[in-house]
């Protein structure tokens, strides 16, 4: 179980990191994919996916929404690179757009379905698409910025760095739960650990970048400081997906990833932290 898990989470990262060195379409396309099978997890915990698991009209929905909403990111990115002109998207951003598409075309669903599905369930709905598509295209925004190809690893640094050196300070003096019915695996220790952990990383990294002449007069402890925020935020992140299939009944969202689970086991403290580390970033733009 450990060697699969091992292995698979190699395979992972060397499959983000490649996409995130990349960026442009690849990133996109993963992105997508990511959030495309993410919903349907989140539909699926949520116990709003058909019995028979086949896609029902209300997950067609989100779907098509996630898929349309990717294709206005790159048509942004796309336009941002200089490459087309489409002046709407100057006016509209891709996420309002997509989110009130989605909301409408859910609503539409739930009226002319009327009663196959309850208005709870299309709240979930629109929940899914906001949680995992939207959160997760954060990353694509931090990659297509004037800077984004030295600062999009700041959210696997906040979240993956945090989870590592969580885990490795919890199994070495973690004593105190912090959440004994929700995580109870997780101690204080362990939290303060994560979080600081994940700053003293930013903060390497932060040396390392500011070497390289377009980013010379980026300060240390700017990132530092995003790190650590974005590490604290990653573990609401994780906590509230565990809060989610806690009140369902389930351990885990899937099985696509060997030893990991589904995608929202491994990518719910990333999905999270990408906005917040992009909003981080256009607040410090001056200091880095």
């Amino acid at each position: 179980m450990f060697l699969t898990r091992l292995l698979s989470g190699i395979v992972l990262l060397i499959v983000v990191g490649a996409s995130f060195y990349l960026g442009g379409p690849i990133l996109t396309f993963l992105l997508w994919i990511i959030s495309m099978v993410a919903f349907r997890e989140l539909t699926k915990a949520m116990g709003i996916a058909s019995e028979n698991k086949k896609v029902n009209m209300m997950e067609a929905v989100g779907l098509m929404g996630t898929t349309l909403y990717y294709v206005l990111i790159e048509l942004e990115r796309l336009q941002f690179t200089g490459i087309i002109k489409i002046a709407v998207l100057d006016r509209i951003p891709a996420s309002v757009a997509a989110i009130v598409f989605v909301m409408l075309a859910e609503l539409f669903v739930y009226v002319f379905t009327f009663p196959k599905y309850k208005i709870e369930e299309i709240a979930a709905g629109i929940f899914a698409f906001i949680y995992a598509p939207v959160m997760l295209s954060f990353i694509a925004r931090i990659r297509m910025s004037d800077k984004g190809f030295y600062f999009v690893w700041l959210v696997l640094v906040s979240a993956w760095g945090c989870d590592t050196c969580a885990y490795a300070v919890g199994i070495l003096i973690g004593k105190h739960k912090c959440f004994p019915v929700l995580s109870p695996k997780k101690s204080l220790e362990g939290c303060i650990g994560g979080v600081l952990g994940a700053a003293a990383l930013g903060g390497i990294y932060g040396v390392i970048i500011s070497r390289a002449s377009v980013l010379i007069s980026a300060k240390i402890w700017v990132l530092a400081f995003i790190c650590g925020a974005g590490a604290l935020i990653s573990m609401v992140g994780d906590l509230a997906a565990s809060a989610l299939k806690r009140n369902r009944g389930i351990k885990d969202f899937g099985k696509i990833i060997p030893g990991h689970g589904g995608v929202m086991d491994r990518f719910d403290s990333v999905i999270i932290t990408a906005p917040l580390v992009y909003f981080m970033m256009m607040l410090f733009e001056g200091a880095i």
